[in-house]
């Protein structure tokens, strides 16, 4: 094949995987219940109906979808045309009972918005009283008025609406047993409802909410994506960060940030698969979350995202297609199915809802030494720290294995192995099997990584 052809190849190579992705997204997430909180300035803004639009092709894709809109922005107008004055105590708007009625239609307003711009879209969506809910009261000395907590949810009604196919809109408001009317935080709201129907996926969709290193202080732990982000924490990596930019210095929207991350944490822990953070202000940000790896904003979970296991016999063609690029460029020696198949409890692999996205084996000699080879990552997957994960589970089952030394060679990747703690060694230092097929020609370089204790 000449150049042209395979320069044609690697582009259709390319769009052929972004479309298997997408494929594969829509079976993993068929039926799956996602609960999207959106932001009462996107409700405003030229990309709402965009956002719609895109809400309205995910349902079409079999998810069930709830919308919970933000109103704050809608009750400021109303009760300051209504000359009502409030003030705000930990997140929540205090007023006396006569601002209710009106905090109640602006809420509803906002609501019937979203239901008009679903409508638009071809899709039925409901306003509901779903939420029973009971006075915040006084907290620590403060009287919360006219703010509510969550005490109920009518889930059974709830579900029946979601299997008709219908868009259930959650006003921020919820009433007691005896019919009393209270304020709830929108974004709290998100969350309950999401913990209560046990979600599949939680969205804040707000307005500029990146989570990237020129925004936050990170972590060392923490990668980013190609773009710059952070597309995905688990809850220790989180509290890891959370505690890292605890001072906002008075910024408003770190702060508003780190709350929804508090709020996701919460949700994860309660049983909600996965939380994400999106940035509204980017057109098509919520179906590209869904339906890639990394999606365009930051995930938030407890487990069962990336994993690294052994490779199976059915992983093997796509570890070879993990391999391709590196092969094609010199970086890896070519292996072939029957190698991959007779060294099968070699390899290990990183799996990514459901894909294989990196690989990487260890070779045992007689001699006591180990050898890491095959080391392969995705490019889609090469700013998010899976390379050293690999590594780091590679050499902890050496060690379990009392390994003498474990070894490595590459010919173009020798500075990266050394951030990892490997050093350059000698061709001679080589168990002599390994001695026997090393070339002049190819004049790889040796690394070795000693283990303390087994040595």
């Amino acid at each position: 094949m000449g150049q042209e052809g395979y320069m044609k190849a690697e582009i259709v190579h390319g769009k052929a995987e972004q479309i298997r992705d997408v494929i594969r997204y829509i079976q993993r997430f068929k039926d799956a219940l996602v609960i999207i909180y959106m932001d009462e300035n996107l409700i405003e803004s030229p990309l709402f109906l965009s956002h719609i639009k895109d809400i309205a092709k995910i349902h079409d894709a079999g998810l069930k979808v709830i919308m919970i809109p933000g109103a704050s922005k809608r009750i400021d107008e109303i009760l300051k045309v209504s000359n009502i004055s409030w003030s705000v105590h930990d997140n929540c708007r205090i007023t006396g009972p006569e601002a209710m009625p009106l905090i109640k239609m602006a809420a509803f307003d906002v609501s019937n918005q979203v239901m008009t711009a679903l409508a638009g879209e071809k899709k039925t969506a409901l306003i509901g009283n779903w939420v029973r809910a009971r006075g915040k009261g006084v907290v620590n000395g403060f009287d919360f008025g006219t703010n509510g907590e969550i005490d109920k949810l009518q889930v059974d009604t709830i579900q029946t609406v979601l299997d008709d196919g219908f868009i259930p809109i959650f006003p921020c408001i919820g009433w007691s047993a005896a019919g009393k009317p209270y304020n709830i935080s929108s974004v709290e709201l998100a969350k309950q409802v999401a913990i209560h129907l046990k979600a599949d996926k939680l969205f804040y969709v707000v307005p500029d909410a990146e989570i990237n290193d020129s925004t936050f202080s990170l972590p060392e732990n923490i990668g980013l994506s190609g773009e710059g982000t952070v597309p995905a924490m688990n809850i220790e990596e989180l509290d890891s960060f959370i505690e890292t930019n605890k001072n906002t210095n008075g910024n408003v929207s770190r702060e508003k940030i780190i709350n929804l991350l508090k709020l996701a944490k919460e949700a994860c822990i309660s049983g909600v698969s996965r939380v994400h953070i999106l940035n509204g202000s980017l057109d098509g940000t919520i179906p590209c979350e869904i339906f890639s790896d990394f999606g365009s904003g930051t995930m938030i979970y407890c487990n069962n995202y990336g994993t690294i296991r052994d490779m199976g016999r059915d992983d093997i063609s796509a570890v070879l297609s993990v391999m391709k690029p590196f092969i094609d460029s010199g970086i890896l020696l070519p292996r072939t199915k029957e190698m991959l198949n007779n060294q099968i409890g070699d390899y290990i692999v990183y799996e990514l809802d459901g894909a294989i996205r990196a690989c990487a084996s260890l070779v045992k000699y007689p001699d006591g030494q180990m050898e890491i080879a095959g080391v392969a990552v995705d490019k889609t997957c090469s700013h998010i720290g899976i390379g050293p994960k690999l590594i780091e589970f590679l050499v902890s089952r050496a060690t379990k294995l009392k390994a003498k030394s474990i070894f490595l060679l590459t010919t173009q990747t020798a500075d990266w192995f050394e951030t990892l703690g490997f050093t350059e060694s000698t061709v001679e230092s080589l168990p002599a099997k390994r001695r026997e097929i090393w070339t002049p020609q190819r004049s790889s370089k040796v690394m070795r990584l000693n283990i303390k204790g087994n040595l």
